[in-house]
């Protein structure tokens, strides 16, 4: 990562920082081990449970484990919908805090869970802290961190996201022989105890701080991670947008931001309407249906998921060299490519004896890329562009959508199989894929290396010079 500050002083700065920055991503690891562990789970929880009868309700198998996978969607959604508020009135380490306990209570209620129902009931109170973490995570990053490592900070967050993925795709596979899944999802206490320990003795963000009125403590914090002219620099910028916001959530459709939360929105949808959760969650079961046994399928995913970590370690260590547009742009043209092969492969026949293999390529090629660009940058993207007053609400709209368009493809993913085949399931999300590329050419700006109140004035700037100009256009059409 570049190196913002120089001297011994410096060298604590930035240590400090980078462990903050660790301790928080550990948000990202709750929110990857939930979206992994299921994926090798469901394969036993059907041999445990009669997949039957809901409340008592008679249900197709094949809905009530879509339930099962998605419930944890459902409370994402929940969690990510009063978790932008929640930063904003608790604050953003509290509610780090708030979210892990959450998610503690929520695997273990799956690891017991005697029924169906309860297993269900698990899944939901999972997802809430998984949505508090969807959430709070990369804000708390961004507003931590340096200008100039800010990217590679937040990017932190889905390095620890595709981390949790794998890890859960390697204890799957550590139980899979027993088929404890019991195991599976009860192991996710840990990594939600050391986040909760962690947090405790970390420091609240400085922008929360000064908009509460505790400029003494906001000033501490940043003299724990900036050279002494950028505290009072920063402090200077953070006072001047105090001053000009309002801080409503009808703020969020003013002419000036709206074009930010077009974005966000895009970002949010395209991230998961591209399919790659159809990856993470059903990897097993694509696998299997090109002849895999149980075992190697989740075997065959845990490489899925090295290639995810290493090359989203690439994307941190570039994403504040190269910036994040280009990082987006190549990221979801190989996205595209990939799902139009992946196609090809399920299409073509006579391929039965290597179609398995061909398949895990072109998946991990397809994660890959996604592991460049769309994975990390959306996060930091939306933890960039906000204006302060009201960046945990608006992540907070922005994150349920996302979590909204997730649950969408899970649910529907299976039956899209069904009627167009996988063949052309993939070619759906390689379409969408190329529509998202066009939107971020057009659309997404370039924040490599501003502070976030340089990108919030740009805005303003923006939005003033387009009034502006069409207040001259009226004029001139006023005069003839």
């Amino acid at each position: 990562m570049p190196s913002l500050l120089t001297g011994d002083a410096a060298d604590e700065r930035n240590s400090f920082v980078y462990v903050v920055a660790a301790l928080a991503a550990l948000n990202g690891l709750l929110f990857g081990f939930d979206t992994g562990v299921i994926s090798g789970a469901m394969l036993y929880i059907r041999e445990t449970f009669e997949l039957a009868t809901v409340l008592g309700v008679s249900l197709d198998p094949s809905l009530i484990e879509g339930v099962i996978v998605s419930g944890a969607m459902v409370g994402a959604i929940l969690g990510a919908a009063f978790g932008g508020r929640l930063a904003d009135r608790l604050g953003r380490r509290r509610l780090i805090l708030v979210g892990a306990v959450v998610f503690f209570v929520g695997s273990l209620i799956m690891a017991i869970a005697p029924t169906v129902e309860i297993l269900i009931l698990g899944r939901i109170i999972d997802g809430i802290g998984v949505g508090f973490a969807s959430v709070v995570g990369p804000l708390y990053i961004s507003e931590i961190s340096p200008p100039k490592i800010r990217g590679s900070l937040v990017s932190l967050n889905q390095l620890t996201v595709t981390t949790g993925i794998l890890i859960a795709y390697v204890v799957n596979y550590a139980f899979s022989a027993g088929g404890d899944w019991r195991w599976m999802l009860g192991l996710g206490m840990l990594p939600a105890a050391v986040l909760f320990v962690g947090m405790l003795f970390m420091p609240a963000s400085p922008r929360w701080l000064y908009e509460q009125g505790r400029e003494a403590d906001a000033r501490e914090v940043l003299t724990r991670t900036r050279v002494e002219h950028q505290v009072d620099d920063e402090l200077r910028e953070i006072k001047e947008t105090i001053r000009t916001e309002s801080g409503s959530l009808r703020d969020l459709l003013q002419p000036w931001i709206r074009p930010m939360l077009i974005v966000g929105v895009g970002l949010a949808v395209f991230q998961q309407v591209t399919g790659i959760n159809t990856v993470m969650y059903y990897a097993p079961t694509i696998l299997e249906s090109t002849g895999f046994e149980d075992t190697a399928s989740i075997l065959a995913t845990v490489g899925i998921g090295v290639v995810n970590v290493a090359l989203t370690v690439v994307a941190v260590l570039l994403i504040d060299r190269t910036g994040r547009r280009p990082l987006l742009l190549t990221g979801l043209g190989g996205m595209t490519v990939m799902l139009g092969v992946l196609g090809a492969v399920f299409y073509l026949p006579g391929l039965s004896g290597v179609v398995g293999w061909v398949a895990t390529g072109s998946l991990m090629l397809y994660v890959a890329f996604f592991a460049i660009g769309l994975g990390p940058v959306f996060w930091l993207m939306i933890s960039e562009i906000y204006p302060m007053e009201f960046r945990g609400t608006a992540m907070g709209v922005v994150t349920v959508l996302n979590w909204a368009a997730n649950l969408l493809v899970s649910l529907t993913f299976l039956r899209l199989v069904d009627v167009f085949g996988q063949s052309g399931t993939f070619w759906l999300y390689g379409a969408l894929s190329l529509a998202a590329l066009v939107f971020c050419y057009r659309l997404v700006p370039e924040t490599k290396g501003r502070s976030l109140e340089e990108i919030e004035a740009d805005l303003r700037e923006t939005a003033l010079g387009t009034d502006a100009g069409r207040d001259s256009t009226a004029a001139v059409e006023g005069d003839d």
